[in-house]
């Protein structure tokens, strides 16, 4: 996921001042971390706590409870607390009720706040089944109106395809006949783009900004370039660009300066999480 966290913290100050043009200095000063990371990097507790619920009988059993059932009841509550502890990071006003209601509830929600926090689910899914149904059980306790199921599960598969080795013509493919068509270029809708905090406005550009990137760095630089709501376009560009291209080291460390202590100790559980799965794959 860190290449949603680079994503978002190089779009930060770009997010309400765009810059339509590749030529910027990735981090500045003036970047900071929004809730696309910090939810981000919550969805993966919610996962990993999960997991330890599901293997933590003495037998090795499942949890009694369905695994998603469990998922949706993670995901509500470290989202929750982990979103309380940064009341000002960008929420927007719907999701800052749920966030800090004592009651939360989904809200047929559509917005591409489902989206950029997602990428934790494309990377820890085994099965391309898997995926769609993480997807869907982290999303649909706040943003599940279907447009909203539909863009974080379109970003999911493609993170999922692009760590697979699938290539871009396929995940074009897959896309355009699952998802969302991808009749456009960059170049071509540039001068044209807005702001826009939905998931059809938001999802396929970042997904057509992946695919016509030629690396990481110019997945991000090119979201950037389209202008919108930079932080969650470069955050979900960024987040199948890391799983497709993989992320230089320097940028990583670059962006981890940004997070504090509590949300760099969740980064590193993850890792450790992901390397213990890819161990038990292998084996």
């Amino acid at each position: 996921m860190i290449g949603a966290i680079i994503g978002d913290v190089v779009g930060s100050r770009f997010e309400f001042d765009n810059y339509r043009d590749k030529d910027f200095d990735l981090f500045t000063e003036d970047c900071q971390v929004t809730d696309d990371s910090i939810m981000t990097l919550a969805v993966a507790k919610a996962i990993m706590e999960a997991e330890k619920i599901i293997y933590s009988t003495s037998d090795g059993c499942e949890h009694e409870e369905s695994y998603y059932s469990i998922i949706e009841k993670m995901a509500i509550k470290y989202m929750q607390e982990i979103g309380r502890q940064y009341p000002h990071c960008g929420y927007g006003a719907m999701f800052s009720k749920w966030i800090f209601s004592d009651y939360p509830k989904p809200y047929n929600s559509f917005g591409n706040g489902a989206a950029m926090r997602i990428s934790p689910a494309g990377f820890a899914a085994r099965t391309e089944s898997e995926v769609r149904k993480l997807s869907n059980a982290i999303t649909r306790v706040s943003h599940n109106h279907e447009e909203g199921l539909k863009g974080a599960e379109a970003v999911a598969t493609a993170i999922y395809m692009a760590r697979c080795g699938f290539t871009k013509n396929e995940i074009r493919e897959k896309i355009a006949r699952h998802y969302y068509s991808l009749d456009f270029t960059i170049d071509g809708i540039r001068s044209s783009y807005l702001f826009n905090e939905t998931c059809q406005e938001t999802v396929p550009q970042a997904i057509e900004v992946f695919l016509e990137s030629t690396s990481f760095e110019d997945a991000i630089r090119l979201a950037i370039s389209l202008g919108g709501d930079s932080d969650t376009l470069a955050a979900i560009t960024g987040s199948i660009a890391e799983a497709y291209y993989g992320v230089p080291q320097e940028l990583e460390e670059k962006a981890l300066t940004y997070l504090d202590r509590q949300l760099h100790a969740i980064y590193d559980e993850w890792q450790c999480f992901l390397w213990k799965r890819s161990r038990e794959n292998r084996d």
